[in-house]
């Protein structure tokens, strides 16, 4: 016959869960000490893992700083280029209209050094321009003479030659019945820049045009130019 004593049921679950917290616990330590034997610790792990987020963060921050600089030296440099080449355009255009001007001064003092009175035509551009059929004059107009007082007034027609289907035409602008006509007329003292635009039709193709300065019907200058 045995004499048990008589354990309540919830000292014996707190036994059990004693023992179990013990075991855990024992289980975890053994583990950390055998990790630590073999040369691995968890917490100076998780430090240098921290210190090593640390380290790639501020690698970042430096690499998007360095990035930055480049960007901006890129822009700089970029700027710095189309500056130049900008420089580069305007001293071209510089040269070749300081070449412009002394041909006109040159132009000027001979016409202001010849003997013969009168109006003469230089020159004569003409240019197709914007929409099809559509076409740019220019040229300079000049009284020569020795008088201060030169003056010109009449008007400008042109005189443009046309290809169209294997034909010839001539067109004449103004067109006789409008010669008077605002657009063509011209009045300058010593010399004038003539700027103005005539329209052909678009199947046809301009292959001369003269300028002519007329002056009560008759023609006191001319220029032709050949496209």
């Amino acid at each position: 016959m045995a004499v048990r004593t008589h354990v309540p049921w919830y000292w014996r679950i707190l036994a059990t869960i004693a023992v179990l917290s013990i075991s855990f616990a024992l289980a975890g330590w053994i583990y950390d000490a055998g990790r630590k034997i073999a040369g691995f610790d968890r917490r100076e792990t998780e430090q240098e893992m921290a210190a090593l987020r640390e380290r790639v963060e501020t690698l970042q921050k430096e690499a998007a700083k360095l990035q930055a600089l480049a960007n901006a030296s890129e822009s700089n440099l970029q700027i710095e280029r189309t500056a130049q080449q900008q420089f580069i355009q305007q001293i071209k255009t510089l040269e070749i209209e300081n070449s412009q001007l002394k041909e006109e001064l040159a132009f000027f003092e001979s016409l202001a050094s010849s003997d013969k009175a009168g109006v003469t035509i230089s020159r004569l551009q003409v240019a197709p321009e914007g929409d099809q059929g559509q076409y740019r004059y220019r040229f300079l107009a000049a009284t020569q003479g020795g008088k201060k007082d030169r003056e010109f007034s009449g008007s400008i027609q042109l005189v443009i030659a046309l290809q169209q289907d294997d034909k010839s035409a001539t067109m004449i602008l103004p067109p006789p019945r409008e010669t008077g006509k605002q657009n063509f007329s011209i009045s300058f003292k010593h010399f004038q820049r003539v700027d103005g635009t005539f329209e052909i039709p678009v199947e046809a193709r301009v292959t001369r045009v003269e300028v002519r300065l007329m002056q009560g019907g008759i023609t006191a200058a001319s220029q032709t130019v050949i496209l």
